[in-house]
């Protein structure tokens, strides 16, 4: 069965002592016992939080492909590691976007992950105009199939997809339950095509892009749709636990 999952991403907001009063009020609440919850986080929050959470996972925001050297500001796979995350956030499209980072970059990175047993959040989607023109399920193929469509199958067992329409993350606009439900059922398509069905039925795929408490259980419902990987929402104790409840 896959899991259910509710994924925040904090992206380059808060500090550890938001951080650390965060995860002790959200663990004080009751937890779903069939949701896996994770929270990506800022680099200075991950040691802090990783030591005060109990119940939530702990996620880097990006990583470097290199094990060590001359990079200034970047942070390694081993390093998230030391740290005591599980998980790492790979292929986000601001990473895209903002730091040209390519399929065979991140497919380097999501190898370097597994090396240092980082599980990893896919992140896949389409700008406005290519859905405006119709050829959004071609596109997020083939960033599938340069990237984790090129792993083992014991590779793709650590691996979660983040679907995220990128017209749709931080502007307020969502994509409809049947449009997010059309992109994962495409998603794990692909997945059966390059694999078989029964990796494709096994993997979660999540829904990022403008998740709130009024939309998530109905996006969530969707037969393709795994949970999600929430931005701004996640960022409010009552909001990121309202979503927890949605499934």
């Amino acid at each position: 069965m896959r899991k259910k999952i509710a994924a925040g991403n904090w992206k380059m907001n808060t500090d550890p002592n938001f951080g650390e009063n965060f995860i002790k009020n959200l663990e004080n609440r009751p937890f779903p016992d069939d949701v896996l919850v994770i929270l990506g986080v800022p680099y200075v929050s991950l040691l802090s939080m990783s030591n005060t959470a109990k119940k939530v996972a702990i996620a880097g925001q990006n990583c470097h492909q290199e094990d060590k050297g001359a990079y200034t500001g970047e942070i390694s796979a081993s390093m998230l590691s030391s740290v005591g995350c599980g998980y790492v956030i790979l292929g986000h499209s601001e990473r895209r976007q903002y730091f040209n980072e390519t399929d065979d970059l991140i497919l380097s990175k999501i190898h370097k992950a597994f090396e240092n047993n980082l599980e990893v959040i896919y992140c896949c989607g389409e700008p406005l105009e290519v859905r405006e023109e119709g050829s959004h399920e071609a596109y997020v193929g083939k960033q599938l199939e340069d990237s984790i469509c090129k792993l083992d199958k014991d590779q793709l067992s650590k691996v979660v997809i983040a679907y995220e329409p990128i017209w749709a993350i931080g502007t307020g606009k969502t994509a409809s339950p049947e449009q997010a439900q059309s992109m994962h059922a495409n998603i794990r398509k692909v997945i059966e095509n390059n694999f078989d069905r029964e990796c494709a039925e096994a993997i979660s795929i999540l829904y990022g892009g403008s998740v709130k408490p009024a939309n998530a259980k109905e996006i969530f419902s969707q037969p393709d749709v795994d949970g999600g990987l929430v931005g701004g929402a996640s960022l409010k104790e009552d909001s990121f636990y309202d979503i927890i409840q949605s499934f």
